[in-house]
């Protein structure tokens, strides 16, 4: 079938600017709204598929509920000539793995600025009750102005619709990023999506991903079990402070990570701030978290509470590995705003002993005045 140029009699396409596994992505206008927008259409031996046309539904459907400066918004969802579509906004520039293959390594500072935005969006999408799951450089678009934007929620899930007991035989997602959990089959979390996140910012830092293999298989499993090389070794410029966040954030238990992109980007914010080049740093940065506090997400004009905090816990066999991993391709969530534990201060804790050792040798001092004093 041949693709048409006119869509629903209003898209008008015009230049592609990428193709996928699933899908085309092309450069149209609105003739309608006198505008450039991407339309993104489903490949057509897929469209024939009712599981592939439910996940692209799915895809359309949860970023059309998801309003933030870092996601990619949603205007239409359409069928024409057999052709299942989406409209989102246009974004001049390139993807985010682009970026990377053209710079090999990026600056801490450059690394930051593009990272906190992306926990801007992500954790947004955590705080309305989404997992992404595909997290990874390709869905990243970036501007030439250095505006990030996340995309691509085809195999998102609804938190609501995870449970803690279940397992997948296959695997959807992208091998080189998926977080241990997810190449075990086990449930997702937003902690997986922060493993990702952590994953891309190893990379942007160093140069290399952590964890490099010839098949999906093999990968799956050194995300299971394999320790990543420190940052530092490959880059000996990256702030420890930095190799330390990305190090926990790469954990292969979840419980052990920070549990939540906005954690993540609040602490790479306040990393960012320290840094030299504080004067250049790009204002739409602190307007991703609007300072300390994060505003909730609003859906359908009301706004989204947070659910009751409850600790995720995901156990992760170590021998049980999915029979299929699909190549690109609850725990209740609850929003955690409290801070690390702080180290423990013994030069205090010191002080203080020593105080109440003098305070009970003056006890018999004081009882011997009373002695002698006492009539």
């Amino acid at each position: 079938m041949e693709m048409p140029s006119l869509l629903n009699d209003r898209y008008q396409l015009q230049d592609t600017l990428g193709t996928g596994g699933m899908a085309v992505v092309y450069k149209a206008r609105d003739l309608m709204l006198e505008r450039s927008v991407a339309v993104k259409v489903l490949r057509e031996d897929f469209s024939k598929d009712p599981a592939f046309r439910e996940r692209f539904r799915q895809e359309a459907r949860a970023a059309a509920n998801l309003s933030h400066p870092n996601i990619v918004t949603v205007h239409d969802f359409g069928l024409d000539q057999g052709h299942l579509f989406i409209v989102m906004e246009y974004m001049p520039g390139t993807d985010l793995k682009s970026l990377i293959k053209q710079k090999e390594r990026f600056t801490v500072s450059e690394a930051l600025e593009l990272m906190i935005q992306a926990c801007g969006g992500i954790g947004y999408a955590h705080r309305a009750g989404l997992v992404h799951c595909d997290i990874k450089p390709h869905n990243m678009l970036v501007t030439p102005e250095g505006r990030l934007k996340v995309t691509d929620f085809g195999i998102a899930r609804a938190l609501s619709t995870i449970s803690p007991d279940e397992h997948s035989e296959v695997v959807w997602g992208s091998p080189h990023y998926f977080s241990p959990e997810q190449a075990s089959g086990r449930p997702p979390s937003p902690a997986s999506d922060v493993y990702s996140l952590g994953v891309i910012l190893y990379e942007m830092v160093t140069g290399r991903l952590p964890f490099v293999a010839s098949d999906a298989t093999e990968l799956a499993r050194m995300h299971r079990e394999d320790k990543p090389v420190a940052p530092r070794y490959y880059n000996s410029g990256i702030p420890s402070a930095l190799e330390e966040i990305i190090l926990k954030v790469l954990s292969k238990e979840p419980s052990s990570r920070y549990r939540t992109a906005d954690q993540l980007g609040r602490l790479l914010l306040g990393l960012y701030d320290t840094g030299a080049d504080v004067n250049q740093s790009k204002a739409f940065l602190h307007d991703t978290f609007q300072g300390s506090r994060i505003v909730q997400p609003v859906r359908n004009g009301e706004k989204l509470e947070p659910a009751p905090q409850q600790t995720p816990a995901i156990f992760i066999p170590q021998a049980d590995i999915p029979q299929k991993i699909l190549v690109d391709d609850t725990n209740d969530y609850y929003y955690d705003d409290t801070e690390e534990d702080a180290p423990i201060d013994w030069k205090t804790w010191a002080l203080g002993i020593l105080a109440s050792l003098l305070l009970v040798g003056l006890i018999p001092f004081w009882f011997y005045i009373y002695i002698m004093l006492k009539p």
